[in-house]
C-alpha cells in the first residue's frame, strides 16, 4: 500500500512539474533574484518605459513661476566672454532685485577671485605710477561689490560637488538642513567634497544649493537629488529646493526619514516634497520652453519686460554650448542644465510631481509572480496561440494599468519587469513544448518512416494525437504477400544478385502499399506483411488493400518483362516472379510489440493468422489474391468470386473465402456478372453433390473466363479433382460443403 501511495505521489509530482514546469519555476526564482539585484540593463528598461510616458504626455506649461536669465550666445557676444566682471554680475543682480524678483539662484559657482578687480589688475600693470597703484589698491574689489549686491537681495548661490575632498573654510556658512527621524545620510547620494563660492559671496547669500544634475546610465537626467551627503556627515540641499526654502521664508529644510528604509521626503514647511528612498525627485519635464528665457544682456540694457521678472523665481544660467552646461532629458536631447532646476521648481509649485510609490516594487513583484505562475500553468496545457493570447492580454493589462496610473495621477509603476517575466517564461515553455513536439515528431518519423508513405508520416508527425501507442483493438485489413517458387528463383543468382532482385521486387510493392495508405509491418525474406487503418484512421481500409493488391499484380508484370529482357541479354534462364496475396479484415490488437530492449509497431490476433493462411491458399486455388469474407463484404463492388468454405489449418470454424480478380470497372461488365452468376450455380451444384451438373458448368466457366481475360483453370482443375475423390468416397448426406485444409 505504501508503495502504491508513493507511486501516486510521484505521478502527481511528474504532472505538476513535467513539461518544463520545474525548470520554469527555477527560472521564475532566478528572475526574482535578478529583480532584487536590479542590474543596470533592467533599470534602463524601466526608466525608458517612463520616458515613453513623458513623451506621450509631456508636462503642459500652464504658468511660469520661474524665469531663466540666460547667459546665451548673444549675451556673450555683446557683453563679452565669460566670466564677466563681478561688477557686471552685481549690476545684473541689482536690476533683477529692483524689478521685483522673489529669489535669484545662480546655476554658476564663483570659486575664484575676480581677476578684473582693481587690486588684482594693478599687479599686472608694471608701468603704473605709485599714486594710481595706491588708488587702485584702495578701491573695493569686484567680489566685494558683488557681495554687497548679494546682501541686498535674496540670493541662493550655487555649489558644485567634487570627487575629491577639499578643506572647508572656517567662516563657511553651515548648511540649513536637519533630520527628522532616523539618520539616513548613508541612503543619500554621497560626495567627497564641494566646490564652493568665495566665502565673501557665500556669507552674503540667503542660501546655498547644489546645482549638479548627473545623468543616469544612458546620460539622461530623470531624477535629481534634493539633498546630498558630503564627506559622509554634512547634508546639502539642491539649488531648486534651497530657492524654495528662501522664497517661503523657512529657516531650514528637513529630511524626513522613513524608518531605516531611507528618505520619505524633504520638508519645506508646511509642505513635504515627495522623494525616493535616496532623496531624489523624478522630474516631470515640459518641452524646451523658450518663453521662460530672458537674455542676460536684455536685463543689463533694460530691454527686458519687467513682467517676466516681477514675482518670479529667477535662475541665472547658460544655454551657450561653449559653457558646457547642456543636458539631455526624456523629451529633449539638448537641454540647458539650468532648465532642469526650473522644471523641478515648477513641478513642486504646480503640484505636478511624478511619484513612484513605496510599494511599487512589491506590487510589481506580485504581478510578475501572478502572471509567471499563470504562464507556467497554462502554456503546457493549451495551444501556443491561446496561451500567447492570454499572456499578451496580461502584459497589455499591466502596461495599460501602468499608463493609466501615470495619466491620471503621475504615478510610476513598472510594467517591463512583469512583462519580461511573462515573455521569458512563455518563450522558455514554448521552446520546451516545441522541442518536445519535435522530439515526438522525430520519434514518429523514425518509428514509421520505413512503414508509411512520407505523406502519411508527415501527417502523423504533425498531429501525433492520432497515434495511440501501447496497444489498442482496431478493425483493420491485413495483407500477406509472398513470392511463389522463390527457392527455384534463388538458385539462378549469387548472393549479391539475389539481394538486388529482392530489392527490385520489394521497392515497388512497398511504394504501392504506402501510396494507398498502407503500413508496412515487416519484411520476411521475400514476404511482405502490411496493414491498413493504423496508426492513422482509414475508413476505406479494405478497399485500399484491394487496390494495392491489384496494383501489385500490374506492377509485377512490368518487373517480369524487365527481368526477362535482362536474362536474355545475359544468356541465363528466366523464371518469372509470381506472388500470392492474402487479405483479411477484422478486429486485431495493434501497437508497440516486443520487449523493453526492442519493440516494433505491429499487429496481433486471430485475424492476422487467418490473413497469413489465406495467402498460403492462393497457390492451392490457383489464384493470386484470396480474401476473407469480412474484406469481401467491405468491397462488394470489386470483381470477386467465392472460392470455397474452408477450415484453414489451425482454425476450427469454416470461413468463406473469395478471389479478387479485378476492380469495380471489371465487376460492372456483363461478361463478369454472367460469369459470377454461373460460378455461384456451380458452387451450389458442387455443395449439393450434383457432380455432373457442376462439371458441365465448369466447362462453360473455363471458356467464359478466357473470353474476358481471366485464367481460372487452376481453380476449376482443383474442383474436378475433389469431385473425382468425392465420387470414389462420397462425403455423405450430412456434408456441409466445407473443405478442411491440411496445409498452410
Amino acid at each position: 500500500m505504501a508503495t502504491t501511495g508513493m507511486g501516486r505521489v510521484l505521478r502527481v509530482v511528474r504532472r505538476a512539474f513535467g513539461k518544463g514546469r520545474g525548470w520554469a519555476l527555477l527560472l521564475l526564482a532566478a528572475l526574482f533574484v535578478l529583480r532584487v539585484e536590479d542590474p543596470e540593463p533592467l533599470q534602463l528598461l524601466r526608466v525608458k518605459t517612463f520616458d515613453v510616458y513623458q513623451k506621450i504626455k509631456p508636462r503642459e506649461v500652464k504658468q511660469r513661476p520661474v524665469t531663466i536669465v540666460d547667459l546665451d550666445e548673444r549675451s556673450l557676444r555683446e557683453v563679452g566672454q565669460w566670466p564677466w566682471p563681478r561688477t557686471t554680475v552685481a549690476d545684473l543682480l541689482q536690476r533683477l532685485t529692483a524689478m521685483g524678483a522673489i529669489v535669484i539662484g545662480f546655476d554658476i559657482v564663483f570659486a575664484e577671485p575676480d581677476r578684473m578687480s582693481p587690486g588684482i589688475m594693478q599687479a599686472s600693470m608694471p608701468g603704473l605710477d605709485p599714486a594710481t597703484r595706491q588708488q587702485m589698491l584702495a578701491m573695493p574689489s569686484n567680489d566685494e561689490v558683488f557681495a554687497q549686491a548679494i546682501a541686498q537681495s535674496r540670493v541662493v548661490m550655487g555649489h558644485s560637488v567634487r570627487a575629491d575632498a577639499v578643506p572647508v573654510p572656517d567662516d563657511a556658512p553651515r548648511p540649513s538642513v536637519a533630520l527628522i527621524g532616523s539618520d539616513v545620510k548613508d541612503k543619500l547620494e554621497q560626495h567627497a567634497g564641494i566646490l564652493r563660492n568665495l566665502s565673501i559671496l557665500d556669507n552674503a547669500a540667503a542660501g546655498r544649493g547644489i546645482f549638479n544634475t548627473t545623468g543616469e546610465v544612458d546620460g539622461l537626467v530623470r531624477r535629481v537629488p534634493m539633498v546630498v551627503t558630503v564627506e559622509g556627515k554634512d547634508l546639502y540641499p539642491s539649488l531648486s529646493i534651497e530657492m524654495l526654502r528662501v522664497a517661503t521664508g523657512n529657516q531650514s529644510i528637513a529630511v524626513k526619514a522613513r524608518g531605516t528604509e531611507g528618505v520619505e521626503g524633504v520638508v519645506i514647511r508646511p509642505n513635504v516634497v515627495q522623494t525616493d528612498n535616496r532623496g531624489r525627485v523624478w522630474v516631470y519635464f515640459s518641452h524646451y520652453d523658450t518663453e521662460k528665457y530672458v537674455p542676460a544682456v536684455d536685463v543689463l540694457t533694460g530691454a527686458v519686460d519687467p513682467a517676466k521678472i516681477a514675482g518670479k523665481l529667477i535662475l541665472v544660467g547658460t544655454s551657450a554650448v561653449g559653457l558646457l552646461d547642456i543636458k539631455s532629458s526624456p523629451l529633449d536631447a539638448f537641454l540647458p542644465g539650468v532648465e532642469v532646476h526650473a522644471n523641478i521648481i515648477e513641478n513642486i509649485l504646480g503640484g505636478e510631481q511624478i511619484w513612484r510609490p513605496r510599494d511599487a516594487d512589491y506590487l510589481e513583484a506580485t504581478a510578475a509572480l501572478a502572471i509567471g505562475i499563470a504562464v507556467i500553468v497554462l502554456v503546457p496545457m493549451v495551444r501556443a496561440r491561446w496561451s500567447a493570447m492570454v499572456g499578451a492580454a496580461g502584459v497589455a493589462a499591466m502596461f495599460g494599468y501602468s499608463w493609466y496610473s501615470f495619466d491620471t495621477s503621475l504615478t510610476l509603476y513598472d510594467p517591463v519587469y512583469p512583462a519580461l517575466v511573462a515573455t521569458l517564461l512563455y518563450m522558455y515553455l514554448t521552446y520546451v513544448g516545441y522541442t518536445a513536439e519535435e522530439a515526438q515528431k522525430r520519434q514518429v518519423r523514425q518509428a514509421f518512416g520505413q512503414y508509411l508513405s512520407p505523406a502519411l508520416v508527415e501527417r502523423l508527425a504533425s498531429d501525433p494525437t492520432q497515434l495511440k501507442l501501447g496497444g489498442e483493438m482496431r478493425d483493420m485489413t491485413l495483407m500477406f504477400c509472398d513470392v511463389r517458387g522463390f527457392t527455384t528463383i534463388s538458385e539462378l543468382f549469387d548472393a549479391q544478385g539475389l539481394t538486388r532482385l529482392i530489392n527490385r521486387f520489394l521497392t515497388p510493392m512497398t511504394d504501392i502499399i504506402m501510396e494507398r495508405r498502407g503500413t508496412i509491418d515487416k519484411y520476411m525474406g521475400d514476404c511482405i506483411m502490411a496493414f491498413w487503418n493504423a496508426p492513422l484512421d482509414d475508413a476505406n481500409h479494405a478497399r485500399h488493400a484491394c487496390d494495392s493488391a491489384l496494383a501489385m499484380i500490374a506492377s509485377l508484370r512490368g518487373l517480369n518483362e524487365s527481368l526477362e529482357r535482362e536474362a536474355k541479354e545475359e544468356g541465363r534462364r528466366h523464371v518469372p516472379l509470381n506472388i500470392g496475396i492474402g487479405l483479411n479484415s477484422g478486429i486485431v490488437c495493434v501497437g508497440n510489440m516486443g520487449s523493453e530492449q526492442r519493440f516494433d509497431y505491429s499487429v496481433l490476433g486471430d485475424n492476422v493468422n487467418l490473413a497469413s493462411r489465406l495467402e498460403g491458399q492462393s497457390k492451392t486455388y490457383g489464384v493470386t489474391v484470396v480474401l476473407g469474407e469480412h474484406t469481401a463484404s467491405q468491397a462488394p463492388d470489386y470483381a470477386l468470386l467465392e472460392l470455397d468454405l474452408i477450415k484453414v489449418k489451425g482454425k476450427t470454424e469454416a470461413v468463406r473465402i473469395f478471389s479478387l480478380l479485378g476492380d469495380p470497372a471489371l465487376a460492372a461488365t456483363e461478361g463478369f456478372q454472367a460469369l459470377r452468376a454461373k460460378h455461384d450455380r456451380m458452387l451450389a451444384a458442387y455443395r449439393g453433390q450434383r457432380w455432373d451438373e457442376a462439371r458441365a458448368l465448369m466447362a462453360e466457366l473455363r471458356a467464359d473466363a478466357q473470353a474476358i481475360g481471366l485464367h481460372l483453370d487452376g481453380l476449376y482443375d482443383l474442383y474436378d479433382e475433389r469431385m473425382e475423390a468425392y465420387e470414389a468416397n462420397p462425403p455423405g448426406a450430412e456434408w456441409d460443403g466445407v473443405f478442411v485444409a491440411t496445409s498452410k
